[in-house]
């Protein structure tokens, strides 16, 4: 009992897959909070009749330039904001 506080190579070993799991998940993160983003996006447009991939794909012919992240918090805290942005595309 107790070995991981206790004991050297346990320990050790213990660290060295700690530091594996942190770089590993730093990286993860990235991914996470993008699909989180894109799901966000997605159900913010349901309503005014658009895909996901039509609505980016409107952003980029309009030069629109938010990224998802800021679209995200504009559909979340700013759902007036998020509506002009959709009307503005919908054009």
């Amino acid at each position: 009992r107790g070995g991981l506080s206790k004991l050297y190579r346990p320990a050790h070993q213990a660290v060295l897959h700690a530091l594996n799991n942190s770089y590993r998940d730093r990286r993860r993160k990235k991914r996470d909070f993008r699909s989180l983003w894109i799901v966000r996006i997605s159900a913010a447009v349901k309503p005014y009749g658009l895909s996901y991939s039509q609505f980016i794909h409107q952003l980029s012919t309009r030069k629109v330039g938010l990224n998802r992240k800021v679209l995200s918090e504009l559909a979340i805290h700013e759902p007036k904001v998020f509506e002009e942005v959709v009307s503005f595309v919908k054009q």
